[in-house]
């Protein structure tokens, strides 16, 4: 049997929409509150859930994105408009994994789910780059992963999911702040660890753009959101310049560096305000 989620509003869904949309804003005036508030009910947890699925849900169908996946594997090439969609969709994706992340009892994606949402951003850059073979490659496993059997099963995965209870959220939270404060803790950082510290905050901000998309008057969720969308946009500007460095061969990827300055400012604030 289906289990029963909460049906937002369209504004609610709209909310959602923009907040995702503008998770690399940089915003240069705005601050955190003295003291994070870490508390969230249960009812919360599964209501955050439930307009995240809802948000996957709503935003394409099947068929539309399937279509999208043909067309650039037999033509070569997706309009500019058809590139947008392609990017929303796999925003979608992003979100829900997130999601599942943080909402899970077991902190795990589903297995299936997770494999398009890493299939989608290979076969975006392998186009992006007129990369064939990757196109190729992920087309083709795009295509099966969107076979209706496929997707039947990863709806039915992502609508029968045992959550995570208020105690148990709240730690996980902390869990990960403490991996960042630890690898904040250097001097300098691999891509790859560099990666892990915006994948973590990635993952904190999607929880906040939920929570003020479903309630747009809590004023701490909607400052929090901002701040980490502008840790969010400088690590994501970095990060394309790192993947550049590497791919043209003027610096490996494994190659350590210093954080920037206003960066590590950033960060080193969230930290001292996020009760760990």
């Amino acid at each position: 049997m289906t289990q029963k989620w909460t049906h937002f509003s369209a504004e609610a869904e709209q909310r959602l929409f923009n907040a995702i949309d503008e998770d690399d804003v940089i915003d240069a005036n705005v601050s955190l509150p003295p003291v994070i508030d870490l508390r969230c009910s249960e009812q919360q947890i599964r209501d955050n859930y439930a307009l995240c699925l809802q948000h996957w849900e709503d935003g394409f169908t099947r068929t539309e994105m399937l279509r999208l996946v043909l067309k650039q594997l037999r033509n070569g090439d997706l309009s500019k408009q058809e590139r947008q969609q392609f990017k929303y969709i796999r925003s979608r994706y992003k979100h829900l994994r997130f999601a599942l992340r943080l909402y899970s009892h077991n902190h795990e994606g589903r297995y299936l789910f997770g494999k398009v949402t890493v299939y989608l951003g290979r076969f975006q850059d392998a186009f992006r780059n007129r990369n064939k073979e990757g196109v190729a490659h992920y087309g083709k496993l795009l295509r099966m992963h969107l076979s209706m059997p496929f997707w039947m099963m990863v709806r039915y995965s992502l609508r029968h999911i045992r959550l995570a209870g208020a105690d148990e959220f709240m730690a996980y939270r902390q869990q990960q702040m403490r991996a960042l404060k630890q690898m904040m803790s250097k001097p300098e950082l691999t891509g790859r660890e560099f990666h892990d510290v915006r994948k973590i905050i990635s993952q904190q901000v999607s929880f906040y753009d939920t929570l003020r998309s479903i309630n747009p008057g809590d004023e701490q969720a909607l400052q929090i959101s901002r701040f980490m969308a502008a840790i969010n946009g400088i690590m994501g500007d970095k990060h394309d310049e790192l993947v550049a460095d590497d791919l043209s061969g003027a610096k490996p990827y494994s190659a350590t560096a210093p954080l920037d300055p206003d960066l590590r400012a950033r960060l080193e604030l969230l930290l001292e305000r996020y009760p760990l």
